[in-house]
């Protein structure tokens, strides 16, 4: 392989060190300087467009999701007009800092919100082992070990109030741009830049595995996931075939991979819980109520139990391959369990969420259970197996480890709306949230759900600096 420096003439001399060619055989990689601007940010950016001979790839078909991480409805964001593209008049004035994979995976708006289809470039750089972060302020956290201060970060955490996000985010949905690799490599690493968290949470979504079995669902922006078809019978059952990730998610290892190459914070990798995913694939959209979910599950309670059975399975082979490309901890979501009596969830959905976690559980990597609503069966999620419970705003902090118990974690738990009231009321309660905490080591800060889509960047960075600097983890006070 020839290296050689090739930096288009203005360049920064940042953009200089960071900017290569790189031939080997029929590979060759062209650096442009794409220069994106929105109305109140202008970022400079080295995309890396990848040419590869036919030879080796076809033509690529411009294929095409959202919001993160975790959360299955992605908000529609509307696409950015082409940006002009600069090398000389504004390579200094970036609005971000300049990374290896700014440089290798930031793509123009013009054309590489498109995902590439057939890949056959391998990503460069190290899989970290799942222990590689063991020291970090985020892991200690976890495990409620003593360490230096209260680590954050924020569900939904990549996407949808982050002006960088909508710029390059392009049209199409979340599930179209998980499969563009350089595209959720770059939108899991834009809120770790901007807001100096503690964790990054993978770009992905929790119906990522029916969907690459081919149950026949798809996320529409501003709705949420639908099924063309909702799971009716037992017939349906053989829908949901055995998840392969080499072969059905490759993208989603792929994307791990190069996050973990590039990031110096950990990676949570997540699944979706057997009940939440359950409820997308009989509700066929998302639903309020959930009625027809629990219908089934009241009235055929073995089939009931064969399909979380059946998603259970899908969660631990998603969640395997995760750590096993170098995620350092994953969190499993049951959004909705909340809308379970503790009766309910004890007999047809704890089970399940049990299996998943133990299966993870040999990794040694920590492992998160969050529900919205949880407040009645914050114990039995407990009991699923999680080293941290997520808890919401609605139960407080300290109210939660009295039902936990003092030796789980606890992630949370400051209302996603406070942080549209503006800077002082966030801090207020933001710091409520820590004095509820009184400095027990076993805290991850967080949202009680997910940011908001409208939520202004420079609170969550204002609520980002207060938690390093006033959070408390050397034990109650007297």
């Amino acid at each position: 392989m020839a290296v050689a420096n090739a930096v288009p003439q203005g360049c920064s001399e940042t953009s200089r060190s960071l900017a290569l060619v790189v031939v080997d055989g029929a590979i060759t990689v062209a650096v442009v300087v794409v220069v994106v601007a929105t109305a109140a940010v202008v970022v400079t950016t080295v995309a890396v467009v990848v040419v590869v001979s036919t030879a080796t790839e076809a033509a690529a078909g411009d294929e095409e999701p959202g919001g993160t991480e975790a959360v299955s409805a992605d908000e529609a964001s509307a696409p950015t007009p082409a940006h002009a593209v600069d090398a000389t008049a504004t390579a200094n004035s970036s609005h971000q800092t300049l990374t290896t994979t700014t440089v290798q995976h930031a793509v123009a708006a013009s054309d590489s919100a498109r995902p590439r289809s057939g890949r056959t470039v391998a990503s460069v750089g190290r899989v970290s082992p799942p222990n590689a972060f063991d020291d970090s302020n985020f892991i200690q956290a976890c495990r409620a070990l003593p360490h230096d201060r209260v680590p954050v970060w924020f569900m939904r955490q990549a996407g949808r109030s982050l002006p960088e996000y909508r710029a390059i985010r392009g049209e199409g949905t979340i599930l179209q741009a998980i499969e563009n690799v350089d595209l959720s490599t770059e939108l899991t690493l834009q809120p770790v830049r901007r807001y100096g968290v503690d964790a990054a949470i993978l770009y992905s979504d929790i119906v990522v595995p029916a969907y690459a079995v081919g149950f026949g669902l798809t996320v529409t922006p501003g709705v949420g996931p639908e099924v063309e078809n909702p799971f009716r019978s037992r017939d349906d059952l053989a829908r949901l075939r055995p998840l392969d990730p080499d072969a059905d998610t490759p993208y989603v290892i792929e994307t791990v991979r190069q996050l973990v190459a590039e990031l110096d914070v950990p990676l949570i990798g997540f699944a979706g819980a057997p009940f939440t995913v359950a409820s997308y694939l009989i509700e066929g959209r998302p639903s309020k109520d959930h009625a027809k979910a629990k219908a089934l599950m009241l009235s055929e309670e073995s089939l009931w139990h064969d399909l979380l059975d059946r998603l259970a399975d899908l969660a631990i082979a998603s969640l395997t391959s995760q750590i096993d490309a170098g995620a350092s901890a994953i969190q499993l979501f049951d959004s909705w369990a909340g809308s379970l009596s503790p009766a309910q969830y004890r007999r047809y959905v704890l089970p399940h969420s049990q299996k998943v976690l133990a299966a993870v559980e040999p990794s040694g990597v920590p492992r998160i259970h969050f529900g919205v609503a949880t407040g009645e069966i914050l114990d039995q999620i407990a009991e699923a197996g999680a080293d941290v419970v997520g808890v919401d705003w609605r139960v407080p902090l300290r109210e939660a480890r009295t039902r936990v118990g003092s030796a789980k974690a606890l992630q949370g738990n400051l209302d996603p709306t406070v942080a549209l009231a503006g800077v002082d009321a966030a801090l207020a309660s933001t710091r409520d949230v820590l004095a509820d905490n009184d400095g027990h080591p076993g805290h991850v800060f967080n949202l009680g759900h997910g940011v908001i889509p409208n939520t202004d960047p420079d609170v969550l960075a204002e609520i980002v600096r207060t938690v390093h600097a006033e959070g408390r983890t050397d034990g109650p006070t007297a």
